[in-house]
């Protein structure tokens, strides 16, 4: 078999089996690999390890068994391999950035935080949890951009009120960009979504990628329409920087908050980070 065929009977004897939770050993032997040689093949075919690979397969498992409604968090536990709430707990946690509970609530524990605040671009409306900034929208209509955030958690508690999480946050558009405080985020969005956004956090204030760039840098270099949508989907304005990100061509690309406020902001980048002369 050539890698390509070896990877597909990896994924395959791990859809079929991933209830068992077979560790890195029994999936490389069904693939007629070394461990080591297979976990370096399977990442340049799938694009994750092995072992992550696993755990989104159980965790989408377990979302469809939370889903019914006299499902515990035990039975999923159990129905998806794991030994315990405490392992679908972490899981739940480092992929979803939420707990089981609060996906089987649909939100119905989340207390959200929110508030408008001036930026040099206009309105904004910035909502955190006591996790981090879950939320940031240019608000040309207050009234327009507060249906948009109820709208992406439909189960939560709002209550208008600035906190220190969203101060911090928008000390992004008052300091330089080496003398910000700690800005944490609470996201939520499939695996290639987060993915995706985690890329855009590593481009650079002045920096520009292209959606191929984008792709290459998570492994997907052919998923650039899929990049795109993802990018499209980015729930925290300018904190997760998709404007930095423009077409192949040069052209400055769509941008949800107006291609007109995506050009402003690239210009206003730029000049900040050009240096100063002595």
């Amino acid at each position: 078999m050539n890698n390509y065929d070896k990877v597909a009977t990896a994924i395959t004897y791990i859809r079929e089996h991933f209830k068992e939770q077979p560790d890195l050993s029994e999936i490389a032997a069904a693939a007629h690999l070394s461990p080591y040689h297979f976990q370096r093949v399977f990442a340049e075919w799938a694009g994750v390890s092995p072992k992550k690979f696993l755990q989104y397969l159980t965790l989408d498992y377990a979302k469809q068994l939370l889903r019914e409604e006299h499902t515990t968090l035990l039975d999923a536990a159990f129905e998806a391999g794991l030994s315990g709430t405490s392992r679908l707990h972490d899981l739940f946690i480092n992929i979803e950035s939420m707990t089981p509970g609060e996906y089987k609530n649909g939100g119905k524990t989340l207390h959200i935080n929110y508030s408008f605040a001036e930026s040099p671009f206009g309105n904004i409306l910035v909502a955190s949890t006591p996790k981090g900034i879950c939320y940031m929208a240019f608000a040309d209509d207050q009234d327009t951009a507060l249906q948009e955030l109820y709208a992406n958690f439909p189960e939560a508690e709002f209550k208008q009120m600035t906190d220190m999480l969203q101060q911090n946050a928008l000390y992004i558009f008052r300091q330089q960009p080496t003398s910000l405080p700690e800005i944490k985020l609470h996201l939520k969005g499939t695996p290639f979504q987060l993915k995706v956004w985690e890329a855009l956090l590593k481009i650079p204030m002045g920096n520009l990628r292209t959606y191929t760039q984008i792709a290459t840098s998570i492994q997907h270099p052919k998923a650039s329409r899929a990049v795109g949508t993802a990018i499209g989907s980015n729930p925290v304005a300018f904190l997760i920087p998709c404007h930095r990100v423009i077409k192949a061509t040069g052209e400055t690309g769509g941008y949800h908050w107006g291609s007109t406020r995506k050009t402003a902001i690239l210009g206003w980048e730029a000049a900040r980070t050009q240096p100063t002369d002595q």
